[in-house]
């Protein structure tokens, strides 16, 4: 995997490994001195904008790698006189290793619900003259993040998986728009719509709180700030947890930056709209949906005026991506603001 070093002092070094990072802002909480930043996590999640998760400012960073003993996933490492330091003050350390017992009938149930791909079932059929199978079930534990599907799926009770936070999740109903940014960031699969048929409302984003591990990824994520993650405890046995502690639980989540602006291509543009009904920040206006396009001067963040999309406000957009995703000709986009 791809590392890259975002801090030196001395003869230490803090590495990030962006395919490791899942965009959950853990580290941005619990940085000392607000070296971190994290942004359009929306966009990023959906291959719509070339950037990592996180930043650090160098500068400001003083390698302390608090940042790495929090974070969940193994995306930031602390290196001391060139090698990485693994003891279990790091939450990623700490966590146990997802494992399989004999119990395991190699049912492939694991490998199929996956969120991470990170399963391997292999079968071969039974030379004992029985109607059976045999098999190896392979857990790779670098790519686990410890949802703990293939513990609720398993008919056999085989696998074993610690989470690393315990916490609540709380979803505003009024606020949430169900533009489904949340469920396309979460690396657990842990969110989703609830079906609906035709002629009816869409439902609200709803959880399943058995494989959610609370790292606050769709906290981030929203653009429309309908999502609160809070932990409330750090499930590892971690050395000198309670330094952790002070810094995460029961705590806000840091607020995303803006790290993008949008862009209109004015002569693609059709002025079709689309991209001002699906904005979720414009959703949040009572009034904006099919049929109030002629009502551009209600909207936040973009409106048709002039047969051509117009922006509003850069600094209300939710970076979420959702109007690059549906527009036809490609006309909007999402692009990194200058420094």
């Amino acid at each position: 995997m791809n590392e890259v070093v975002i801090g030196v002092k001395g003869e230490k070094q803090l590495a990030y490994i962006p395919e490791k990072c899942i965009g959950c802002g853990t580290c941005v909480m619990a940085c000392p001195k607000n070296s971190l930043t994290i942004g359009s996590v929306g966009a990023v999640a959906r291959g719509l904008l070339d950037k990592d998760y996180i930043e650090n400012d160098a500068e400001a960073c003083i390698v302390c790698g608090i940042c790495a003993k929090t974070c969940p996933s193994g995306a930031l490492v602390m290196i001391q006189d060139g090698e990485p330091v693994n003891d279990n003050s790091y939450i990623n350390v700490a966590l146990k290793d997802t494992t399989v017992s004999d119990d395991c009938v190699h049912c492939g149930l694991c490998e199929q619900i996956c969120p991470q791909g990170c399963i391997e079932v292999r079968q071969w059929l039974s030379t004992d003259g029985t109607a059976s199978v045999n098999g190896e079930t392979i857990i790779d534990n670098e790519t686990c993040i410890h949802c703990g599907w293939c513990q609720s799926v398993c008919p056999a009770d085989a696998i074993a998986v610690e989470k690393p936070f315990e916490g609540t999740w709380v979803q505003s109903e009024e606020t949430c728009t169900a533009c489904r940014t949340c469920i396309d960031v979460c690396p657990c699969n842990a969110l989703y719509n609830p079906e609906w048929g035709p002629g009816e409302i869409v439902d609200n984003v709803a959880q399943r709180a058995d494989v959610c591990i609370y790292c606050g990824a769709c906290d981030m994520a929203c653009p429309v700030e309908a999502i609160e993650v809070t932990k409330t405890a750090i499930v590892p046995e971690v050395e000198k947890v309670t330094i952790l502690e002070k810094k995460l639980l029961n705590a806000e989540m840091k607020r995303p930056e803006l790290v993008t602006k949008l862009v209109v291509d004015d002569y693609a543009c059709l002025g079709c709209g689309n991209c001002v009904i699906v904005c979720p920040v414009n959703a949040t206006d009572a009034d904006v949906g099919s049929g109030y396009l002629n009502e551009v001067d209600s909207k936040k963040v973009l409106e048709v005026r002039n047969g051509v999309v117009n922006i509003v406000n850069q600094d209300a957009c939710g970076a979420d991506g959702a109007c690059a995703m549906i527009c036809p000709v490609n006309a909007i986009m999402l692009e990194r603001r200058e420094e």
